[in-house]
């Protein structure tokens, strides 16, 4: 079984192939998404540029995107979770974390993909990046239980 690079489990022939090769549409938004990672592996950058959406195809590099496919090692992707792009919409998002090692390093590119269906196609439209959200910490004062479970105070365990 040759696994498809997208991380659903399924055959790549049963799977983003068919979607890639154009045998068959992509159903969802997320069949879409998959297929476009996917195209990154296998290097399709032909498909990359017809399932961008015909209105925002403008600035499309080919050959840039090109190089960046075949010099990168592809490491898998996550799909952090999807907003409409079902069946019977026409617009959708898909959360996503695509990682990736080229010669500067190994990145995770953590993006909201915002995605429409026109004639029954759907096409990416733009990628919205993720920015890491901030640590956030809680102050424990003296008197507080401890954050260890302990039950004891604070001042009385980990804060001696």
């Amino acid at each position: 079984m040759n696994s498809c690079p997208c991380g659903s489990g399924n055959d790549y022939a049963a799977c983003c192939e068919p979607i890639i090769t154009g045998k068959k549409s992509a159903e969802t938004a997320e069949q879409l998404m998959r297929a476009r990672y996917s195209a990154h592996v296998k290097v399709a950058v032909d498909f990359l540029y017809d399932s961008t959406h015909p209105d925002h195809r403008a600035g499309y590099d080919h050959e840039a995107t090109k190089t960046w496919a075949e010099e990168s090692e592809w490491r898998g992707l996550e799909i952090i979770g999807t907003t409409n792009g079902g069946l019977k919409d026409d617009e959708g998002e898909v959360e996503f974390i695509a990682r990736f090692r080229d010669k500067t390093g190994i990145h995770s590119h953590h993006e909201r993909g915002q995605f429409k269906r026109t004639n029954k196609e759907w096409g990416f439209v733009e990628g919205i990046m993720v920015k890491a959200q901030p640590l956030s910490v809680t102050k424990i004062g003296r008197n507080d239980p401890c954050s260890c479970g302990s039950g004891k105070k604070y001042k009385k365990c980990c804060g001696k």
